[in-house]
Formats: structure tokens, sequence, C-alpha cells
């Protein structure tokens, strides 16, 4: 199996949420066990080396690939939530979103000056969820934070909203 098959495997969806956005599906690429085995080794083999000792996945795709990731690297999982679905003390980050403004959210106690993470989600396209959950996880004082992706539409530029000195990759890269 390669990249390219696994770009393949992803639905376009047209308008959707709204018009002109061409929607990337990725649910195409968790119904076949052999893209879901791809997927994971893709990930474990990029992120195997780095020390990683919590992922944050953010609500709620990263929800899908984060906690697998998590087991393979024998790290913790953290999950980033929208406001009022964590029961414990929280920070939150507000930010703007190609179609308005949201919230998100994390366990104030949930990340330590030790730990390495990696921040995962399915889609970078103009960065605005990711930065608001990189300034949350900067804000716990962490040792070191990568960022991971599944898709990346790379037209969109978003890689550039985020520090020179954050590791920032993607699986894979899509033009819009």
């Amino acid at each position: 199996m390669s990249i390219q098959t696994l770009k393949q495997a992803v639905r376009n969806i047209p308008d959707f949420p709204i018009a002109g956005i061409q929607f990337k599906d990725i649910t195409t690429l968790f119904q076949s066990p052999e893209h879901l085995q791809e997927l994971s080794d893709v990930l474990y083999e990029a992120y195997k080396n780095k020390g990683i000792t919590k992922v944050v996945g953010i609500e709620s795709r990263g929800f899908f690939m984060g906690p697998a990731l998590a087991l393979r690297l024998n790290a913790g999982f953290i999950p980033i939530r929208k406001p009022g679905k964590l029961p414990h003390i929280t920070i939150e980050e507000s930010y703007e979103k190609e179609y308005g403004v949201d919230t998100i959210q994390i366990h104030e106690d949930s990340l330590s000056p030790d730990d390495v993470v990696l921040i995962h989600d399915d889609l970078l396209a103009t960065g605005g969820t990711m930065i608001a959950a990189y300034n949350l996880v900067k804000k716990l004082g962490v040792k070191k934070i990568y960022i991971n992706f599944l898709i990346e539409l790379e037209e969109l530029n978003g890689r550039q909203y985020f520090p020179k000195d954050v590791e920032v990759d993607s699986v894979l890269k899509f033009d819009i």
C-alpha cells in the first residue's frame, strides 16, 4: 500500500458543510482494515523515536487515530473538547474558523513540564483549531510539542501560522 492509495481512498464531498467547501471525508480510510493499518503504521513510524509521552487529540476527528497512536507509542491520550464536555477544571482558547468562532478546552492538570506532546487532528486547512490547541498545550508548560494531521490542504497555507521550531507533519497532502 502507498500514500497514493490512501489519498485515492479519501472521498470528496462538494459543498459540505457549506457551499464552496470541498470536504475531505476520511471515514472511507477507516472502513478498510488495510487502510487503517497503513495509517497507523505511517503515524507510528514518524513518531516512534520522538519520546512522545502524551498524544493530544482534538474533538472529534482527532479521537479516531489519536488513542490508537498513543497505545502504539506507549503514551497517554488527552482529549481537547468543546466547552462543557470535560468534567474537571479546564482552561480554554477561542479561535476563528472558516465559518464562525469556536472554543476548545483541556483539563488544566492533564499535562506536565516533563511531557513531550504530539497534538493530532484530521485536517489542516487554515490552522485555526490547531493553533488554539497548540496555545492550550503550550500554556501547560510541556517540554516539547509536535503537530500532526492526517490531511493537509496545502493551498490554504495553514502551516504558516505555526512557530518555526515546531515540527508540523501531514500524512496526506491535497490541493483544494
